[in-house]
C-alpha cells in the first residue's frame, strides 16, 4: 500500500512538470530565435516563433488535461511569452526597418536576392550613395520597433491581473502578434509582396500593433473546455477557415488570419450583446 502511494506521488511530481518543461522549450526557442534574428538569419528566427506558439498552445492545454495548473506556471508561461512574444517580434521589426534602408533589390526573390551594404552606404534609385542623405526620422525609425516588446510587457501584466480575460482576451494576444510580425520575413522570402519592405510601412505597423496589445478589444480564446460543437462554433469557424488560407495563401495568409481573428471576435461581441437584449 505504502508503494503504491510513493508511486502515485511520483507520478504526480512529474506530471506536475510536464506543463512547464513546454514552456521552457517555448522559452528556448525564444533565446534562439534571437540569436538568429541578430545573426539576420530572420527566416529562421520566425519559424522559431512558429514552434514556440504551438509549445505555448500545448503548455496550457497540458495543464487543463492533467490539472496541474500553478501560480509558477502561470508566472513562467509569461515570462516565456515575454521574451518569445514581445522581445523576438521587437528585435525581427528592429531587422527588418534597418534592412529596409540598407539593401538594393535584386534578381531574385526578396530578401533571398538582397546585396546588403555596409552602414555607410545604402541603396537609393537602384544606385549606392552615401547615407548622408538620410533624413533624421530615416536614421532613427528603427528604434520605433523596441515599442513591441514594451507593449508586450504591459499586455502580458494587464493579463495576469485583469479578471476578465479568465475565458477571453482584452487585447490582441502577444503570440498572435508576434506572429503578424515574424510572419514578415516569410512573406518576404517566399513572395512577391516586396511593398511591405518600406520603412514607413513596417513604422506604422509597429505602432499599431503595439497599440493593439494593450486596446480594449474583447477577443475569444482558443481554450477548449470541451470539443463538442455547442459553445465552440467560434472556435471551430476560425481554425476552419485558418486551415484553408494556410493551405491556399501559405505565409500571406498568416496576417490575414489574425485580422480575421478580430473580425469574427468583433462579430462575435456584436452578436451576444444582441442575444442577451433579446
Amino acid at each position: 500500500m505504502l508503494l503504491k502511494k510513493l508511486v502515485h506521488l511520483q507520478r504526480m511530481n512529474i506530471k506536475k512538470h510536464i506543463p512547464n518543461a513546454i514552456t521552457c522549450g517555448n522559452l528556448l526557442c525564444g533565446c534562439l530565435a534571437i540569436v538568429k534574428a541578430f545573426e539576420g538569419n530572420l527566416v529562421w528566427a520566425a519559424y522559431l516563433v512558429g514552434i514556440a506558439a504551438v509549445l505555448d498552445f500545448f503548455d496550457g492545454f497540458a495543464a487543463r488535461m492533467l490539472k496541474v495548473s500553478s501560480p509558477i506556471g502561470k508566472d513562467l508561461d509569461s515570462l516565456a511569452d515575454m521574451v518569445t512574444f514581445g522581445v523576438v517580434p521587437g528585435v525581427v521589426m528592429f531587422q527588418l526597418i534597418k534592412i529596409s534602408l540598407s539593401v538594393l533589390m535584386v534578381d531574385g526573390p526578396a530578401l533571398n536576392g538582397w546585396t546588403v551594404y555596409p552602414p555607410s552606404a545604402v541603396a537609393h534609385d537602384g544606385i549606392t550613395e552615401s547615407a548622408s542623405y538620410l533624413s533624421f526620422f530615416e536614421s532613427n525609425v528603427s528604434y520605433i520597433a523596441f515599442l513591441i516588446p514594451i507593449f508586450s510587457a504591459i499586455r502580458l501584466a494587464k493579463f495576469n491581473n485583469d479578471t476578465r480575460q479568465t475565458d477571453s482576451f482584452i487585447g490582441v494576444p502577444t503570440p498572435a502578434n508576434a506572429m503578424v510580425i515574424c510572419s514578415l520575413p516569410l512573406i518576404l522570402a517566399y513572395s512577391d509582396y516586396t511593398f511591405i519592405a518600406n520603412i514607413y510601412f513596417l513604422s506604422v505597423l509597429a505602432v499599431v500593433m503595439s497599440f493593439l496589445l494593450v486596446a480594449e478589444l474583447p477577443l475569444f480564446a482558443l481554450k477548449f473546455k470541451h470539443f463538442k460543437w455547442q459553445g465552440n462554433e467560434i472556435r471551430f469557424v476560425f481554425l476552419g477557415l485558418s486551415l484553408v488560407m494556410l493551405i491556399t495563401l501559405q505565409f500571406v495568409g498568416i496576417p490575414l488570419i489574425i485580422i480575421m481573428y478580430i473580425l469574427l471576435s468583433v462579430i462575435n461581441n456584436v452578436f451576444l450583446k444582441k442575444k442577451l437584449n433579446f
